[in-house]
């Protein structure tokens, strides 16, 4: 039963937010189409940006979960949470070809990410503790 009640959120938080990643991807097509000249896409290129944007922001979104299953050690919610999002985001730069299929490549991508990734994780970790530390101290 606990279990149904995450992979409901996981989809819930998906389909609520999962409309942003193609918002955003035509706000950058929009500006690139003033910067670059002669800027145009395929039909294909258009379904395909618009396909990989929405179930990238979709698992995104509905990865949140993993850091709320209470009795996964953190470690293992950041591990799940962290390989989702990267497999994600790696498969969608990669299918729009906004970065090639090199490996030199995908190692400065990883480690974008992992550098990324990380520094977000420890600035919310450290707000949220902020946070319950001061609201703690309000209690007493």
């Amino acid at each position: 039963m606990m279990k149904n009640n995450y992979v409901k959120k996981f989809f819930l938080r998906g389909m609520m937010f999962g409309g942003f990643g193609p918002i955003i991807c035509s706000i950058v097509y929009l500006i690139l189409q003033f910067i670059i000249d002669d800027f145009t896409l395929s039909g294909a290129d258009v379904f395909t940006s618009i396909v990989s944007t929405y179930i990238l922001a979709f698992i995104h979104a509905g990865a949140s979960v993993f850091n709320q299953i209470e009795h996964w050690p953190i470690a293992k919610s950041l591990f799940v949470h962290f390989l989702s999002l990267y497999v994600s985001y790696s498969l969608c730069y990669i299918i729009n070809s906004w970065i090639p299929f090199e490996p030199a490549v995908l190692l400065i991508f990883t480690l974008i990410f992992v550098v990324v990734y990380f520094i977000v994780w420890i600035t919310v970790f450290v707000c949220i503790k902020t946070l319950g530390n001061r609201l703690n101290k309000s209690l007493k």
